[in-house]
């Protein structure tokens, strides 16, 4: 069945149609579709305005101990994101439930994260198993003031890739001045996607600025993705930000990606990461030192790494809920919840990495002295 967007957000798109007209895959010429039909060539590269790099936090989504939304404390944790210096968010993804998200739900946290983010570019999630759908999600997202989107294929029961291509033309098509992120996540999507065929959609849709990769093992895959659109004559090639919990995070800037989106809860800890392994500015040429540093950063906080990355995303919140950016840690149903058992494993994890700092600020990651390396 596919999901409808909200009567609301039919009356914002300036179109009266009927559910079942959307079901049939009618969309209506939103305010984006007109941009399209009256755009210069002056306005075409606007897909290349956001830099894809550094670390961007996928937000998790707060809910009340009803399963409602808390806006107040989503809005506290998207300016905690920006307090941390992380250089933009995304909302809407696996992390953040989209998949238990009323269409009109969806609406009202665009509109609180773009609110509370500022100047922080936020990227939104609008990934759909219907193609129609996906565009018309991310439509939406446009015209609330969405920097980019983020979408991954679903699994259907016959593999097609052509289809998958589809999948993105169709949204570059339809909005071609909005940056795509590609999410490579088999694991939640069941779609195993060759490097061949993202390399091909980095050719040939070039509103696709960045591939979020998540098919393991993501060190080889990120080395040899970089290897095949360079050969393959990807003109601007996109950047590559891993997630997975940057669980491999050491071993995939080592292989050439270019930051972070994922949930960890500590984006400082990635930060000083990416900042301790960024090329130097007079040749550009990292040294075996600076990988010495970033691996030893890493390895100082794999541990709780390795305590977050287990599957749900319960472990996440809790932390969330301890560093003060949500007053609720609960997953929305039917999502399991932490036993008072994993709460205690999670604090002592805390307590071994942190110490008895006060996680409910933001980190000072130029200087702090719980990096085993701070930054001058």
């Amino acid at each position: 069945m596919v999901r409808v967007l909200s009567p609301c957000v039919w009356h914002r798109l300036g179109s009266i149609v009927s559910m079942r007209k959307f079901a049939s895959s009618q969309i209506p010429l939103s305010r984006t579709a007109h941009r399209q039909c009256s755009q210069s060539a002056e306005v075409q590269n606007k897909a290349f305005d956001v830099a894809f790099t550094g670390v961007w936090p996928i937000m998790a989504t707060p809910f009340c101990p009803d399963e409602s939304i808390d806006e107040d404390s989503f809005r506290r944790s998207v300016e905690f994101m920006r307090d941390c210096g992380a250089d933009g968010i995304t909302i809407l993804g696996v992390m953040g439930e989209s998949n238990r998200m009323l269409d009109s739900e969806r609406e009202r946290l665009i509109r609180v994260g773009i609110a509370a983010a500022g100047s922080m570019p936020v990227c939104v999630g609008t990934s759909h198993p219907g193609t129609t759908a996906a565009v018309g999600l991310t439509e939406m997202a446009a015209d609330l003031g969405a920097s980019a989107v983020m979408i991954t294929p679903y699994k259907e029961a016959i593999h097609s890739d052509e289809n998958i291509r589809n999948l993105y033309t169709s949204v570059a098509h339809r909005l071609p001045d909005l940056p795509i992120v590609l999410q490579d996540h088999p694991m939640s999507t069941q779609v195993n996607m060759t490097l061949s065929l993202i390399a091909d959609i980095a050719r040939d849709v070039p509103s696709v600025r960045c591939i979020k990769l998540e098919s393991t093992p993501t060190p080889v895959r990120t080395a040899g993705l970089i290897k095949l659109m360079e050969s393959s004559g990807v003109a601007n090639r996109p950047t590559i930000l891993t997630g997975l919990g940057a669980l491999y995070g050491g071993y995939e800037l080592a292989a050439g990606a270019d930051g972070f989106m994922t949930g960890f809860a500590f984006p400082e800890v990635l930060k000083v990461m990416v900042e301790t392994f960024k090329p130097p500015t007079d040749n550009g040429v990292r040294s075996a030192t600076m990988e010495a540093e970033m691996m030893s950063v890493y390895k100082q906080y794999l541990p709780l790494i390795v305590l977050e990355q287990q599957p749900g995303v319960a472990v996440r919140k809790y932390i969330y809920e301890k560093r003060g950016m949500i007053d609720c840690g609960i997953v929305r149903s039917p999502g399991g919840n932490l036993s008072s058992a994993a709460r205690e494993i999670t604090d002592k994890a805390l307590r071994d990495a942190f110490g008895d700092a006060d996680l409910t600020k933001p980190l000072d990651w130029k200087r702090s002295a719980l990096f085993s390396l701070p930054l001058a």
